[in-house]
C-alpha cells in the first residue's frame, strides 16, 4: 500500500473505494445469512448504489475527522464526465466523495477505521 494516499486523484480513490465498500457489504451479507448468490446480489445493490452511498455518508458525517472530510470533499468536488440516469448530480457526487474516502482509508492502511465507519453505517441501518 502507498504511504502517500494523498497523491492519488480523487477519482482514482473513488475507483478503489467503491470496491472496498462493496467488499465490506458482501462480507456483511454473507456473514448475516448463507443465501443463494442471486439473493445476495439483490441485497448488495441496496447498499452499493449511489443513492445508498450518499445516504451512508449522512450517517457517518458527524464521525469523520477533518482530514476525512477533506478527502470526502475532494472526491465530491471531482469533475466527472457523466452522471448515471437513475440518480441526481448531488447524489452521484456525494457517492463519489464517499467512495474516495473508503479508497483513501484503504490506501493509507487505515483498514480498522474503514471498518469502523462501515459498522456505524450498518448499525444505523439495523435501527431503522
Amino acid at each position: 500500500m502507498s504511504n502517500n494516499a494523498d497523491s492519488y486523484s480523487p477519482l482514482t480513490l473513488a475507483f478503489l473505494g467503491d470496491c472496498v465498500f462493496e467488499l465490506f457489504v458482501r462480507e456483511y451479507l454473507v456473514e448475516k445469512a448463507n443465501r443463494p448468490a442471486g439473493e445476495l446480489h439483490t441485497e448488495k445493490v441496496k447498499y452499493v448504489s449511489a443513492k445508498a452511498q450518499a445516504n451512508a455518508y449522512e450517517i457517518i458525517e458527524s464521525h469523520l475527522t477533518e482530514k476525512e472530510i477533506a478527502v470526502y470533499k475532494r472526491g465530491r468536488n471531482a469533475h466527472t464526465t457523466h452522471t448515471p440516469k437513475n440518480m441526481t448530480n448531488a447524489e452521484y457526487h456525494k457517492a463519489t466523495g464517499f467512495e474516495a474516502l473508503f479508497g483513501y482509508l484503504h490506501l493509507s492502511g487505515n483498514h480498522d477505521r474503514a471498518r469502523e465507519l462501515f459498522n456505524i453505517i450498518m448499525e444505523a441501518g439495523e435501527k431503522n
